[in-house]
């Protein structure tokens, strides 16, 4: 099976390290000028893994559509509009796109399928890949399971028969808006976790989660999807790995947030934590975790403040 991997940050390299060892003939593109991809072309690593030297590694578009029968993407959630318009350049025709990222877009509140099913009109599938699973632990071989899911059944059985190894155990995932929003919205959930640790008041973190996954299936059940699915893997199972993992980002920046210092990766939460306050507006919930991170850090409100006032505010049954 031939994979084309659109993205060359951490998770993107990994998923070609991943593909190459399972059996599958991978290609690898990134933007033209990208500093990861210019790394990967130029040494065949970056700070994460050591590519295989048979993978393709290209700039050119056109390229990586036609070398694909499966389109795997993974880039930051805000660029896959522009993305997806360009991809419809080309011929898209029954071929599989793979959502293997994390996000909700920002200005509108739509989920990251949706926005390849409104910009890419020719007949090809769409799915998503998320859960928890961290690319340092992977190339250490130690394995985790995660969620692939479709619209078409089929699609996503056989996406996790060919995908699957003793490195990652896939589920089915089918429940759409449960799993997309939940998996963007636990970004929001390990912001708020990592301004916990800095402020010292790691102790809180089991309110947090608690409270957080409560809070996002309110959500999901407004929406239309299934509020079980946030206590699955695309939510709640993805808490150990983001909430208080050394190597996620979005805990490790609202730590940086609190402490005043400079933080140069992305998280993913911080746009997710601006669609999320729209979504509260749109189907008229409260949302006070993701609504407090958006007032933290787009509202310079003191983070101290606003997380203890989220958590001593007046008493309420719990569920």
């Amino acid at each position: 099976m031939r994979i084309s991997v659109l993205g060359a940050g951490r998770w993107g390299s990994f998923l070609c390290w991943y593909f190459h060892r399972i059996g599958m003939q991978v290609l690898l593109w990134g933007r033209k000028g990208s500093k990861t991809l210019e790394e990967l072309q130029t040494t065949g690593k970056n700070e994460y893994l050591k590519l295989p030297e048979n993978i393709i590694i290209t700039n050119e578009l056109d390229r990586a559509v036609d070398f694909g029968e499966i389109i795997v993407i993974a880039i930051s959630s805000q660029q896959l509009r522009d993305l997806a318009s360009k991809l419809n350049q080309y011929s898209m025709d029954k071929r599989i796109v793979v959502l293997c990222m994390k996000g909700i877009e920002e200005n509108s509140g739509k989920r990251l399928t949706q926005i390849i099913n409104e910009e890419i009109t020719q007949p090809c599938s769409t799915a998503i890949w998320v859960g928890p699973g961290h690319v340092q632990d992977y190339i250490s071989g130690i394995p985790n399971c995660m969620v692939i899911g479709s619209d078409d059944i089929n699609v996503t059985k056989m996406l996790v028969k060919e995908f699957g190894s003793d490195l990652i155990r896939f589920y089915y995932g089918q429940d759409l808006i449960g799993n997309e929003i939940g998996a963007a919205a636990k970004n929001v959930i390990g912001i708020a976790a990592g301004m916990l640790d800095g402020l010292n008041y790691s102790s809180l973190k089991g309110a947090l989660m608690a409270r957080g996954a409560r809070e996002i299936s309110r959500l999901v059940r407004a929406m239309g999807g299934n509020e079980l699915t946030v206590y699955g893997l695309s939510h709640l199972g993805d808490y150990s790995a983001t909430l208080y993992s050394p190597f996620s980002n979005n805990r490790a920046y609202g730590e940086a947030w609190v402490r005043g210092e400079p933080f140069i990766k992305l998280a993913e939460g911080v746009s997710t934590a601006k669609a999320m306050v729209f979504l509260a507006k749109r189907y008229e919930l409260e949302l006070p975790i993701c609504e407090s991170v958006y007032e933290i850090i787009n509202l310079q409100k003191d983070a101290k403040e606003v997380l203890l006032n989220l958590f001593f505010r007046p008493i309420k049954f719990e569920f």
